[in-house]
């Protein structure tokens, strides 16, 4: 097993490539064959759980039910109240149907110019909606429109059907990816939030979900609109407003999705960004869309004046390069999978080193193959942690290309 520290980005020393004493290969490190294949399949990266900050220093998020704050860089929690309890969260389910819809477009099973036509039943929706009718077709782009800032109830479901067949084979979906993302307090019956018994989720939950769609960065795109319309070069325009009205009256605001119903009262999972440390604070149950917003904005203030964040990895990164024995090709790159980034007080300043942990691989290796381990520490603690997969994959060598490298080895030899 090969151990190597560098200096964490964004510090003297920014780590731009990986090398192995020993590595087959100068510009290779020796990563892992034998970490389980079995495993390899899944990357199961969850958010760090961390006790939060005393609360007795503060008097926030009072007259909620429940709230939380989580850095986006870490998933670290800074601040909670009865974080866990289950409750209804109506609309910001719809957080939950985005990552599923975004997750198609990144995986290159959706398009934004894709036509989804509207069923009968998408078109039944009650609630906030962009009034789709039977048969009227829409593009993707404008339907996650009508969702992110009108929090549309048919849009989500013309969605839901159009990439799952059903709402209730997208449902459970929903479910599954909540289980994947260690969502234990969550479960759906719908894709839109509209009230229903045995669908709840907790503040904790939401804030996991929220910073997992915020991977999609083009999301705020849409969801720090403030007013647009769709249908517009018909005769009927229909004009959309946000129904979080931080995205304008809060800077840096940019998300992400108001609920309401009787049952649930009023809740927010809101996005902000600030010299680059991004912020979720959920607040659930309030009594008043004003008692919403300004308890978030509380959130917001406190977690900005006492804390700083960056990102120092983001998914999917590449940190340095691989050698497979006996692979074609050779050398492949070494992803992170997941996003990687430290917190502390604003009164500290930490000196951060990044340390990867890889052993020996050999071919075959498949794309997203977990190969090792990278590690942010803070002196011995270990401040932040993920997997580091195949950048891509790597076949088994043949005889064809044995010979040729070794015809090759000695046209160089003989240089």
């Amino acid at each position: 097993m090969a151990i190597l520290l560098a200096t964490a980005p964004g510090a003297p020393g920014v780590l731009a490539a990986v090398h192995a004493p020993g590595a087959a290969g100068k510009d290779s490190a020796v990563v892992s064959a034998g970490a389980s294949a079995a495993r390899a399949a899944t990357v199961d990266i969850r958010p760090v759980r961390e006790e939060a900050e005393d609360n007795l220093e503060t008097d926030l998020a009072h007259e909620s039910r429940a709230a939380v704050v989580m850095d986006y860089a870490t998933g670290r929690v800074l601040f909670e109240k009865d974080a866990h309890e289950k409750l209804p969260m109506a609309s910001i389910t719809k957080v939950m149907t985005l990552l599923l819809v975004a997750e198609a477009i990144d995986g290159g099973r959706l398009r934004f110019s894709d036509r989804v036509k509207a069923s009968e039943y998408a078109a039944s929706m009650g609630g906030s909606q962009i009034f789709l009718e039977p048969g009227e077709t829409m593009t993707v782009e404008d339907l996650i429109k009508g969702i992110a800032v009108a929090s549309a109830n048919d849009a989500c479901v013309a969605l839901a059907e159009h990439l799952s067949g059903s709402e209730e084979n997208f449902v459970r979906q929903m479910n599954r990816r909540a289980h994947e993302l260690g969502m234990d307090d969550t479960h759906f019956v719908n894709c839109n939030g509209l009230p229903e018994p045995d669908h709840y989720s907790s503040a904790h939950d939401i804030a996991i979900m929220s910073r997992e769609l915020l991977k999609h960065e083009w999301i705020t795109k849409y969801t720090s609109v403030y007013s647009d319309y769709l249908r517009k070069d018909t005769e009927h325009p229909f004009w959309l407003v946000n129904t979080n009205k931080l995205v304008r009256f809060y800077p840096g605001v940019d998300g992400l999705k108001t609920g309401y119903t009787a049952e649930a009262k009023y809740c927010l999972s809101a996005t902000a960004k600030k010299d680059g440390f991004r912020v979720i604070a959920v607040v659930m149950g309030a009594p008043k869309p004003s008692v919403r917003n300004r308890e978030v904005s509380e959130l917001l203030n406190w977690t900005f004046s006492h804390y700083t964040s960056k990102v120092l990895y983001k998914a999917g990164q590449t940190v340095g390069t691989v050698h497979v024995l006996h692979g074609v090709p050779d050398t492949i790159p070494v992803v992170t999978g997941d996003t990687v980034g430290v917190i502390h007080k604003r009164a500290e300043h930490p000196q951060f080193q990044t340390q990867i942990q890889l052993s020996e691989l050999g071919a075959p290796v498949k794309p997203g193959q977990v190969v090792g381990e990278l590690k942010v520490l803070d002196g011995e603690d270990v401040v932040a942690s993920c997997r580091l997969l195949a950048g891509q994959g790597a076949r088994r060598a043949g005889l064809l290309d044995t010979v040729g490298r070794t015809l090759r080895g000695l046209v160089t030899f003989g240089h």
